[in-house]
């Protein structure tokens, strides 16, 4: 048995209650956007347009106002991977992989390049510095824009 839902360094509504009910029932959890729809991978900035046919463009955090504020959140993440020497998409998927034995990310791709950069992230362990600097910035640094539009929302953790 498993659980799924949006897990990623801006999205942390699973910790409220989830995440303990998972360890205590011993089922796994399965966080999917763990690279926040791409956006925490540093490849989107507030200039960027999305295809119409593109869900993004229809998220309230994927705004260009929203998105020129949550650039601070990716430079943040991107700074701290240069520092391990990974990339900030490594970086997003070893934090999930570091914070409990059952959760297991499942990002997104339609590129070999990307597969294989995601698969190299279980290669890096996290230390006490490194997750207390992330934790640090998850703190200090608010999302702006909801996950999803007002009608999605109420769909979220019910």
């Amino acid at each position: 048995a498993a659980v799924q839902s949006e897990y990623s360094l801006w999205t942390l509504d699973v910790e409220r209650e989830i995440l303990a009910m998972c360890r205590h029932l011993r089922v796994g959890f399965v966080a999917y956007s763990p690279l926040g729809r791409g956006f925490l991978t540093g490849k989107y900035r507030e200039n960027t347009k999305f295809e119409t046919d593109d869900v993004r463009a229809l998220l309230p955090r994927f705004e260009a106002e929203a998105m020129a504020r949550n650039i601070a959140i990716v430079d943040e993440v991107t700074m701290i991977a240069a520092r391990i020497g990974c990339t900030p998409a490594q970086l997003c998927l070893a934090w999930l992989l570091a914070k409990a034995e059952e959760i297991v990310p499942i990002p997104g791709t339609k590129n070999i390049r990307y597969l294989n950069e995601n698969c190299e992230a279980t290669k890096i362990k996290l230390n006490s510095v490194d997750l207390a600097q992330l934790q640090r910035v998850i703190r200090r640094t608010p999302v702006f824009g909801e996950r999803y539009t007002p009608e999605g929302m109420k769909g979220v953790n019910v």
